[in-house]
């Protein structure tokens, strides 16, 4: 009889692949702990209030301006207050905190030159509104202060005959007193706009309301820049046809309303998008 040769058990290696997944949750865990820990140390008072600011700026509308002192003072106290509420001098700040300072000096500042800016603008409306008033114009003229600058709207009968480009001789009086109300120290960035209604434009001088409203536009700013005391180079003409009214083209008084002629007076420092940078009007 032949023996049965016995079998060798061989050793099995245990598959250890799962260390790497389990020691990399492990990681993550401790970060998560990490960062509760810390979060943990939030004043809550403050995070409720910062809360509702950017809950109203978002559902609201409101200016992010409005509400800069909420985040001057956090950081203020955050950063810079020590002992009993005492400041701490520059030679003693971290650059950590030397960047924040300089961020928050700037921010002060952009928010005192657009302040000024805005009241400077509201000065100007005034005295047009005064130039409007004094010269029973109020049918003709409107002013608005909008978050693009100052806004001078400018009936298109008070310039043009219908289906003309060419401001009629008895009111080029109106552009020139225009033209001296656009006299600033130092200039402005100003934007000449032409409108229309959206009735087909019937001559054979322009193709569509579009070139109508730009040859407006241009020939009333040739007469505004004719003044010594204005550098052509601040100014811009755009003509926008009938694409851009302001009431009903479905009635005789509201087509009325959008054959016009627009002044935007620029303001001289804007906000400008999410950085809130402060940009002045190229020089």
């Amino acid at each position: 009889m032949s023996r049965r040769k016995k079998k060798q058990k061989h050793k099995e290696h245990v598959d250890e692949s799962w260390l790497l997944p389990y020691a990399d949750l492990l990681t993550l865990l401790l970060a998560l702990f990490i960062v509760l820990f810390a979060s943990s140390s939030v004043n809550a008072d403050k995070f409720e209030e910062m809360s509702q600011v950017f809950n109203e700026i978002f559902s609201g509308g409101e200016n992010v301006l409005d509400y800069a002192s909420i985040i001057a003072a956090d950081a203020s106290e955050d950063y810079f207050d020590r002992v009993d509420g005492a400041d701490v001098k520059a030679s003693e700040m971290t650059e950590e905190e030397k960047i924040i300072q300089a961020f928050l000096d700037e921010q002060s500042e952009r928010e005192l030159a657009v302040a000024a800016d805005q009241e400077e603008l509201r000065q100007i409306q005034s005295a047009i509104e005064s130039y409007i008033q004094g010269n029973n114009l109020e049918g003709q003229f409107a002013t608005q202060l909008l978050d693009e600058g100052l806004l001078l709207t400018i009936k298109d009968s008070v310039l043009f005959t219908s289906g003309s480009a060419t401001v009629q001789e008895s009111y080029r009086e109106v552009a020139i007193e225009v033209a001296q109300l656009l006299e600033f120290d130092p200039p402005r960035n100003v934007i000449i706009s032409g409108h229309t209604d959206n009735v087909p434009i019937g001559n054979a001088n322009f193709d569509s309301n579009w070139e109508l409203s730009v040859m407006r536009a241009i020939n009333f700013m040739s007469i505004v820049i004719e003044n010594p005391a204005l550098e052509p180079k601040w100014f811009s003409a755009k003509g926008f046809g009938e694409f851009q009214p302001i009431a009903s083209n479905d009635t005789e008084q509201g087509r009325a309303q959008n054959r016009r002629v627009e002044v935007l007076i620029l303001p001289r420092f804007t906000i400008d998008g999410t950085m809130d940078s402060l940009t002045p009007n190229p020089e």
